[in-house]
């Protein structure tokens, strides 16, 4: 009988590891919405990943599927509810009101950070999934939703999948459209009850605008034909929508008008639009937001107008590696190979000198052992521009020795390129002491 200890874990189902291989597209893209988000105005917050589960049922609607399905519950020792975050507009508003960031304020908000769902998973939808998000709060008007979209436009082109992207934008309409819309709705749907299905019949009456957010292919015949909400808005809102469309016209954004388009919570109004692909199968939308007028009230702060996104990072990291679309490679700027018991006691002393004397150098230095030609295979395979080369020999002399790698001179001093691993490498030998500034010439290059 085997030994259940002996048996490897593995990861919870949907929860997955982000691998070496994978991790230069997750920085690449990381660092590429702090550049722009900084570049707009907005500043980080960073949020709790459990929150009381009572935010969640008073923010996104208990009719909706992440509170009936698939939100992570539990009492804690106190017997309090807690939750793990399905997704972060609720806890930044919160943290925005209970810590008093909205009193005659104007806030330009961004978060990441894994959000939980306990869902069926697939290719683009997971248990534990990435979100990066901005939200802003104070500014009424359609200039800031437009200010929104536009900056995820030029994230896109900065990432190079802007043409593998579609904008959608939709008007959800004020409270009181909405309330008037709904009973239109839930009039059209109630006369073709019979062809509802489960999930619909449930919501018909507690939350009808979902049912037209159903991906069940059976009810979007019905679908087509429900009434549309862009025919019952009212003034302002159509006003609101309107000069936002004005904006994307005249900035060059092209979008679709969705009038389906309902995202999936409770606390939307106005202005909502999502960037959909068609290279990710079924699970298409990479970014979605809107306006959330009502939600800081909601929650016991003063009425404040508000309006965020969220992009999903798996969903944006697949696009980018089924497009084609590479990340930049940050490789070290010098690997150190080492032979000899004093020479790797003398490395490690003096790569800490290096880097003292320049921050931001990428050094590697060979632990381990082994035999010059398997070092050299290792720097080569790390795609160092530059080989260091430190041996009893140069530990005696105070010298190191520097080899060219790749096609770029060493401040012309070394043309060599990298010959044959069984052949004694051609290379430039100088004083440890000039390394500092040998080195910063290879990476000022």
């Amino acid at each position: 009988m085997s030994n259940p200890a002996s048996h490897p874990i593995q990861a919870v189902r949907g929860m997955n590891d982000i691998l070496p291989e994978h991790a230069g597209y997750w920085h690449w893209l990381e660092d590429s919405v702090r550049d722009v988000l900084t570049h707009y105005g907005y500043t980080e917050i960073r949020l709790p990943i459990v929150e009381k589960t009572e935010l969640f049922l008073r923010t996104l609607g208990e009719v909706t599927d992440i509170v009936e399905k698939e939100m992570y519950t539990f009492a804690d020792r106190n017997g309090d509810s807690l939750t793990l975050r399905p997704e972060g507009t609720a806890g930044c508003v919160r943290a925005a009101i209970e810590n008093g960031l909205l009193h005659n304020q104007v806030q330009r908000l961004w978060y990441k950070g894994p959000m939980f769902r306990h869902e069926r998973p697939q290719q683009g939808r997971y248990r534990q999934f990435y979100q990066i998000g901005a939200e802003t709060f104070g500014m009424a008007g359609p200039d800031i939703d437009a200010e929104l979209i536009l900056m995820t436009a030029r994230l896109w082109r900065m990432l190079g999948v802007y043409d593998n992207l579609v904008l959608h934008v939709n008007s959800l309409g004020t409270a009181q459209a909405r309330a008037a819309y709904r009973e239109k709705l839930v009039t059209y749907f109630s006369a073709h009850s019979a062809q509802l299905d489960e999930d619909s019949t449930r919501r018909l009456h507690a939350n009808p605008l979902r049912i037209l957010d159903s991906k069940n292919p059976q009810m979007q015949t019905l679908i087509a034909g429900a009434p549309q909400l862009l025919d019952h808005l009212d003034d302002e809102s159509r006003a609101h929508f309107s000069r936002l469309c004005a904006v994307l016209d005249a900035a060059g954004v092209a979008y679709v008008v969705n009038p389906r388009l309902v995202r999936g919570l409770d606390y939307y109004g106005k202005t909502v639009f999502e960037w959909v692909t068609t290279r990710l199968g079924a699970q298409g939308t990479v970014c979605a937001g809107g306006r959330y007028d009502v939600l800081v009230e909601e929650l016991g702060g003063k009425p404040t107008p508000a309006a965020g996104f969220a992009m999903g990072v798996e969903r944006l990291v697949t696009l980018l590696m089924e497009t084609g679309v590479t990340p930049p490679v940050v490789a070290p700027h010098a690997y150190m190979i080492v032979a000899g018991e004093a020479a790797e006691q003398q490395a490690m002393v003096l790569a800490e000198t290096l880097r003292d004397g320049i921050p931001h150098l990428r050094l590697t230095v060979n632990c381990g052992g082994g035999s010059f030609k398997s070092q050299f295979k290792k720097a080569d395979k790390s795609g160092a521009r530059y080989a260091l080369l430190l041996g009893e020999d140069e530990v005696v002399r105070g010298e190191i020795g520097i080899k060219s790698l790749r096609p770029t001179p060493l401040g012309g001093q070394i043309q060599a390129p990298l010959g044959e691993q069984s052949k004694a490498p051609a290379q430039q030998t100088i004083a440890q002491k000039d390394l500092i500034n040998a080195l910063l010439d290879i990476i000022e290059e």
